[in-house]
């Protein structure tokens, strides 16, 4: 049995039982864990876009609801020398298993600290730096638009001038839910979206729709503006004239 077929089956079990966990996590705390399946090869791709496209310089980089760690391992090979990679991750199972990730990849042999773990939710990170990019996995469905609010806010707060913030919606839910919860509940789904939508129509730099995931997801691109340059303005129309 060669390598690579090894490493194939090594894979293959790894993501049945990351697949599991995520199920049994859902069923006791479906509101907190958002999915009954990790995010799979494709949507992790496109939430680690920006990270790929900056790979030349070293980056500060937060992933805010790791899951299982999906995400996080389309990440870590990614990180440059002299990035940084913190995780926030409020499930103490869920951190358990990003903890035991982290000690054994191979891309983080000899790197100390490169990558932190915070069992704790972003909006009680206490951090000294600010980041180049963020990616979340947190149900926002799940939450009321206040928290919503505070979450999307804390980010931006995080974010430095022209930094990336991505997250992911599942497409095709909103009729279900339409259709399985209570009319409150209902209500504030709606208000949710709406609560998104405000921040998209800011700061939103991209869309775009991954098919290949289950289900279906939507990623949203984010970006925060850099602010004007103070006599920027002036000294450029004193060099057209």
């Amino acid at each position: 049995m060669d390598n690579w077929t090894t490493s194939h089956e090594r894979v293959i079990a790894q993501r049945h039982a990351e697949g599991w966990m995520f199920l049994l996590e859902a069923v006791r705390d479906i509101r907190t864990t958002g999915a009954i399946a990790p995010s799979g090869p494709s949507l992790a791709r496109a939430l680690t876009d920006p990270v790929r496209a900056r790979a030349d310089r070293p980056l500060n980089i937060l992933e805010a609801g790791a899951g299982t760690g999906a995400v996080t391992r389309a990440l870590i090979p990614r990180l440059s020398p002299g990035s940084r990679l913190d995780i926030a991750e409020a499930n103490p199972r869920f951190t358990a298993r990003l903890h035991r990730l982290v000690d054994a990849h191979p891309h983080l042999a000899g790197r100390g600290r490169q990558v932190r773990i915070h069992s704790r939710r972003v909006e009680d990170l206490d951090v000294d730096r600010r980041y180049d990019v963020i990616l979340s996995g947190l149900p926002f469905a799940n939450f009321t638009p206040l928290q919503v609010e505070a979450i999307m806010d804390r980010y931006l707060e995080l974010l430095h001038p022209g930094g990336t913030l991505t997250y992911f919606a599942y497409l095709g839910t909103r009729p279900a839910r339409s259709l399985l919860a209570s009319r409150a509940r209902a209500h504030r789904h709606r208000a949710v979206e709406e609560v998104l939508r405000g921040y998209q129509r800011r700061y939103a730099t991209g869309c775009w729709t991954v098919w290949a995931n289950l289900p279906p997801a939507r990623v949203w691109q984010l970006t925060l503006p850099t602010p004007a340059v103070p006599g920027a303005e002036h000294a450029a129309r004193k060099v057209d004239r």
